[in-house]
């Protein structure tokens, strides 16, 4: 039998550009994405993904939606599907491409037919209940055919809209091979008319909605392709499909529209996104085209938004503790050294110009911010496309949106609670919320008192409270944005409560040095001295007498002096610059307590395969600062800008340490130095816990227990 094709389908809107990281490698390479375009994929207004237009650069494209909402783009006849299949009396005349032809030429083409064997579909059906599978077998088999043209899928899909209501969970075998079809990369007419079969399916058959979901989520990666090497089969992703952000596009068009006539859509497709998330494995390719639509989707499913994020840094999550910094710096030193090897090598065989074109030629390659962990790789690409989310939804045409930024600053502190605060020694994933708190002082301040509540809640697990502890110190040592006056306030608040603490267990029967049942209190410490190594300098810039009057009303010395002895507790990097710097401005000398403590150290003796090991525990609170220095390469230029990085000390900055200032500071002495405005929080700290003469090592390179390490006495 012989049917036309359908009605010509509506003006095909310009497809968007692609941004950068959907592009395949070789195109990928030379994209340039510094200009920055005004409009913003994550930023939309209207709740809806854009449909078309759009400007390059990583996730600034506008991409799908004309007609406003989920419905956008329905098919023919998709607007009645809420009320059936339509009768063949009501159906407009089907026409083919022809009807696009004006005056003499429609009558001199030829209509477009499409040839098939067997009945109408409501025949086949109806002698399939019958129990005559003849012809049922035979449309199976057209619709499984992989040479089918896009005529005949047009003319079947005419048919299975009209006759839609058949269409019970008895064929669902048959509605799996439509599910199968493919649709996404043929004509215009065939996607248009695919769409409008899922809005009337779904409409009339909920039945079918978790396949027609799981259809259009599969399609969030680029398809599969098989490469043979060696008379073995290698499955990777198609990284040279041309129409990928188109196709996925489109995706996001099957989805609003399935969602715009089922709207119980929701509850079922969270499961379907959280089965679907590729393995970490997966190429990065598939990797970070899943997490870009899965937050595409939080566009226009804002319900959806605080699930999506909870699934993503979960992920995110495995990766990092999957990937220790150590094994990625060592990873990047194998790198180097094979890189100069190979260069030695080279500069043999090609003359100085060559060479100097080679060397500037890798610096604007690609291959130059690839990480050399492939795991690492990958946490790179997935958390540079969160950045640059985070910075899409919160910003408007270039300008900070308060009330956006507040709705996602609420839902990250809600995966921050839920997924980061638990988890002991993440890398890199938690400078999410770093991110977003250096876009306004305001956020920065409600994630510090949101962590203070975390820390001196008892009815917060211990472990909860010390690692709220470890998250504040390094995140007012290391957050450029935040000013010297936050910094005293919050300096304020830790010390005033360790004084409270000491008061109610100086007279107790606790009162002696246990981690187990002060394990807050020493958290607390350890990020007051951590804050006070990083700041000291802002602190005491600008009127020395006036920093040194408010550093000796902290009263550090009762807190070191106490029965808990948080000098015994804290990591000993940490006390023994808290030591130097405290001795220098004669705030306490806490060399005394640290000499006793050493000797109360008690080694233990592991066996192993090497022999007998002799330690000595240097972290019992298994502390670790959180906002260490971000090591991804790509991403790192993200944080760079807010981040207070360490300075090396020079010879005379260490003798500096060991020189104390006195308590009798003259005024004229005062009036000298730097007397005026304290300057504002842009510069780079000087006094920093890197290197401190030969014995001391940095708390930043420590994850888990860092090495026993102690500073040479003063004599």
């Amino acid at each position: 039998m012989c049917s036309a094709a359908p009605s010509s389908p509506r003006p095909r809107p310009a497809p968007p550009l692609a941004h950068p990281l959907l592009l395949p490698p070789q195109r990928r390479a030379g994209r340039a994405a510094a200009a920055l375009p005004a409009a913003h994929l994550y930023g939309a207004k209207g709740g809806a993904v854009p449909a078309s237009g759009g400007t390059r650069g990583p996730f600034r494209r506008r991409v799908a939606a004309a007609g406003g909402g989920a419905a956008a783009g329905a098919g023919p006849g998709q607007e009645r599907a809420a009320a059936g299949p339509r009768s063949a009396r009501d159906r407009p005349p089907v026409r083919g491409a022809a009807a696009m032809l004006r005056g003499d030429e429609f009558l001199s083409s030829p209509p477009r037919k499409a040839v098939r064997f067997g009945g109408t579909l409501p025949d086949i059906l109806l002698k399939y209940g019958q129990g005559d599978t003849t012809d049922y077998e035979l449309l199976k088999h057209q619709l499984s055919d992989p040479d089918i043209k896009d005529a005949q899928i047009i003319n079947w899909l005419h048919e299975f809209r009209a006759s839609v209501t058949y269409l019970t969970k008895d064929f669902d075998q048959l509605v799996s091979l439509l599910l199968k079809l493919p649709w996404l990369r043929r004509s215009r007419e065939v996607v248009e008319e695919y769409l409008g079969f899922l809005g009337n399916l779904v409409s009339a058959q909920t039945v079918h909605l978790r396949p027609c979901l799981r259809m259009i989520v599969s399609q969030f990666v680029p398809p599969r392709i098989t490469i043979r090497e060696d008379d073995v089969d290698i499955s990777d992703s198609d990284d040279d499909d041309e129409n990928l952000s188109e196709n996925f596009n489109t995706c996001h068009r099957a989805l609003q529209t399935v969602v715009r006539y089922v709207p119980s859509t929701l509850q079922f497709l969270m499961p379907i996104l959280v089965e679907s998330f590729p393995f970490i494995n997966k190429s990065e390719r598939t990797l970070e085209c899943y997490v870009h639509n899965l937050l595409r989707v939080t566009v226009y499913l804002p319900t959806l938004r605080l699930q999506i994020l909870e699934l993503i840094v979960e992920k995110l999550l495995k990766l990092d503790v999957s990937t220790p910094q150590q094994d990625i710096e060592d990873a990047e030193e194998a790198a180097n050294n094979s890189d100069s090897v190979e260069k030695s090598a080279e500069e043999g065989l090609f003359a100085m110009e060559e060479d100097e074109e080679r060397k500037g030629n890798k610096v604007v390659s690609s291959s130059s911010e690839r990480m050399a962990h492939p795991l690492a790789e990958r946490l790179d690409i997935l958390m540079t496309i969160l950045f640059s989310y985070i910075k899409d939804v919160c910003h408007v045409d270039g300008k900070l949106d308060i009330n956006k930024t507040k709705d996602l600053y609420r839902d990250l502190v809600s995966v921050f609670d839920k997924l980061i605060l638990p988890t002991h020694a993440s890398c890199h994933v938690q400078y999410f919320m770093f991110y977003i708190c250096s876009f306004k002082l305001g956020f920065a301040e409600a994630f510090l008192d949101h962590l203070w509540k975390k820390l001196r809640d008892p009815n917060n697990p211990s472990v909860i409270r010390q690692t709220a502890g470890s998250y504040i110190g390094s995140f007012l040592a290391r957050a450029k944005f935040i000013p010297v006056v936050t910094v005293k306030a919050c300096l304020d608040l830790l010390v005033n409560w360790m004084h409270k603490y000491i008061d109610n267990q100086d007279t107790g029967a606790n009162a002696y040095c246990d981690v187990a049942l002060h394990g807050p209190f020493y958290s607390t410490c350890q990020a007051a001295f951590y804050t006070l190594i990083f700041r000291h300098k802002q602190l005491l810039d600008g009127n020395l007498r006036k920093g040194l009057s408010y550093l000796q009303s902290l009263n550090f010395e009762r807190i070191v002096m106490c029965q808990l002895n948080p000098l015994k507790i804290c990591i000993p990097s940490v006390v023994n610059l808290f030591a130097a710097i405290t001795r220098k401005y004669q705030l306490v000398f806490c060399y005394t307590i640290i000499e006793r403590n050493n000797r109360q150290f008690i080694p233990v003796v592991r066996s192993g395969t090497g022999g007998d090991l002799v330690q000595t525990c240097t972290n019992p609170l298994d502390s670790f600062f959180p906002f260490d220095p971000y090591v991804l390469k790509r991403s790192k230029k993200i944080i760079d800008p807010f981040y207070q990085f360490w300075e090396e000390l020079s010879a005379e900055d260490l003798e500096n340490l060991k020189k104390p200032i006195k308590r009798g500071t003259s005024e004229d002495e005062d009036d000298d130095f730097l007397k005026g405005e304290t300057p504002q929080n842009d510069g780079v700290v000087e006094i920093a816990p890197n290197s401190y003469e030969s014995n001391t090592r940095s708390p930043v390179s420590s994850i888990g227990s860092p090495p026993d390490c102690y500073v040479q006495y003063p004599q």
